[in-house]
C-alpha cells in the first residue's frame, strides 16, 4: 500500500511553512506523493449553511462548508510548481483540479511545463466540479450543466497537445485549429490521469477504455465501498469488450485522518464515519480492511481543524514506522 498527504492548503488558517514542513516529512517518510485541493471561493452563504448543496454534495454533511468565507487558505494550483521546486522524489499533484476553471488548452500547455519543473513527477486529477456558487465565481456558470462534457473534452485535449506537434481540436467548451503548445511532457506518453467524483461504473468505465486513464480518487470510502466500486467496474469492462482491468488502476480515497489515543466511534454513519480516525490499533485493522478491498493508496487528509499540524506531523511518522509494516505484514 502507498501513501499520500492531501495537504491541508484548505483551512481558516494555515501558512505556507506549515505546508512545507508537511511537504518534507511525506517525502523523509518516502511517501508516494503529495496533493492540494482545489478550491476558490468560500461563498458567504456558506457560514450560513445556505449553499445550495450540501458539502461536495455528500448525504449527510450540511449546505456549508467546514471554512469559513473569511479564512485565509491558500490556492491549490499555485502550490503545485512550488512543491516541484521543494521536493525531489514524491509525485505530485491536485485531487482533484475542476476542469470547468480552467482553458483546456492553457491548463495542457501549464501542466507540461510543471512536469518538466518535478522532473516528470507530476500526477494530474481531473474531475468537474459540484458547487454552482464556485463556478459564478469562476465565471463559468454557463458551464455548469455541461460540467462533465468538460471533464471529456479537457482530457482529450490534454492528451492530444502532450503527444503531438500540433493539434487542432473542435468542440464545445474550445475549438482552435492547429496549433504547437511548447515543451511536451517529461513523462511518456504523459502525466497519468486520475479522475474523482464519478459514481456511475458504466460511465466510469467507458472513461478508463476510451482515455486510458491510471487511477480513481474518491472520498471517505469504506472498504466495502470500495469493493464494490471495483467488482461494478470491473463488471462493465468486461461487457464492453475492454482489455483493461481495474487492478491496473490506482484506487485512492481522500480520508481523514487522526491517530488518537481513546478509541473512536467507527460504526458507519455515511460519510461522517471516523474511517482513519481512531487509535493505532483501530487504524491498523481499519488498514488491513482497504489493502484486502483493493485500496492502493489513501490520500491522507488532515482535519481542517482542531487538529495542529505539529500532530499531524507525528502522526505521519507513527503511520509509516508503527501502523504501515504490520499492515504490509499480513
Amino acid at each position: 500500500m502507498k501513501l499520500a498527504l492531501y495537504l491541508p492548503n484548505f483551512r481558516d488558517k494555515v501558512t505556507v511553512r506549515e505546508l512545507e514542513d508537511l511537504t518534507k516529512t511525506a517525502e523523509q517518510l518516502d511517501f508516494d506523493s503529495v496533493w492540494t485541493l482545489d478550491r476558490i471561493v468560500v461563498p458567504e452563504a456558506s457560514d450560513r449553511e445556505e449553499l445550495q448543496y450540501s458539502f461536495g454534495m455528500m448525504d449527510g454533511f450540511p449546505k456549508g462548508l467546514p471554512v469559513s468565507a473569511r479564512g485565509e487558505f491558500l490556492q491549490g494550483m499555485p502550490l503545485i510548481p512550488w512543491l516541484a521546486a521543494k521536493t525531489t522524489n514524491v509525485r505530485i499533484g491536485m485531487s482533484i483540479i475542476d476542469t470547468p476553471f480552467r482553458a483546456p488548452g492553457v491548463l495542457a500547455a501549464e501542466l507540461a511545463t510543471i512536469d518538466h519543473l518535478s522532473n516528470g513527477r507530476l500526477n494530474v486529477g481531473v474531475g468537474a466540479g459540484w458547487m454552482p456558487e464556485e463556478f459564478a465565481a469562476a465565471s463559468a456558470s454557463h458551464i455548469y450543466p455541461k460540467r462533465h462534457k468538460h471533464v471529456r473534452e479537457t482530457i482529450e485535449i490534454m492528451q492530444g497537445i502532450w503527444t503531438n506537434e500540433l493539434f487542432e481540436y473542435h468542440g464545445e467548451f474550445a475549438d482552435f485549429d492547429s496549433c504547437g503548445f511548447g515543451a511536451k511532457p517529461v513523462q511518456d506518453p504523459h502525466p497519468p490521469i486520475y479522475f474523482s467524483g464519478l459514481k456511475d461504473p458504466k460511465r466510469s468505465a467507458l472513461r478508463i477504455a476510451k482515455y486510458g486513464l491510471s487511477g480513481w480518487i474518491g472520498i471517505q470510502d469504506t472498504p466495502d465501498e470500495l469493493s464494490r466500486w471495483r467488482g461494478a467496474i470491473q463488471q462493465e469492462l468486461e461487457e464492453m469488450g475492454s482489455s483493461r482491468r481495474v487492478d491496473e488502476l490506482d484506487i485512492c480515497s481522500m480520508l481523514w485522518f487522526v491517530i488518537t489515543d481513546e478509541e473512536t466511534d467507527q460504526s458507519p454513519n455515511g460519510k461522517l464515519t471516523n474511517l482513519l480516525v481512531g487509535t493505532a490499533a483501530q487504524l491498523t485493522d481499519r488498514l488491513k480492511r482497504y489493502q484486502e478491498a483493493g485500496l492502493t493508496m489513501p490520500l491522507l487528509w488532515p482535519p481542517f481543524q482542531d487538529v495542529p499540524v505539529a500532530k499531524t506531523l507525528d502522526d505521519l511518522k507513527r503511520l509509516k514506522e508503527e501502523i504501515l509494516p504490520k499492515v504490509d505484514a499480513q
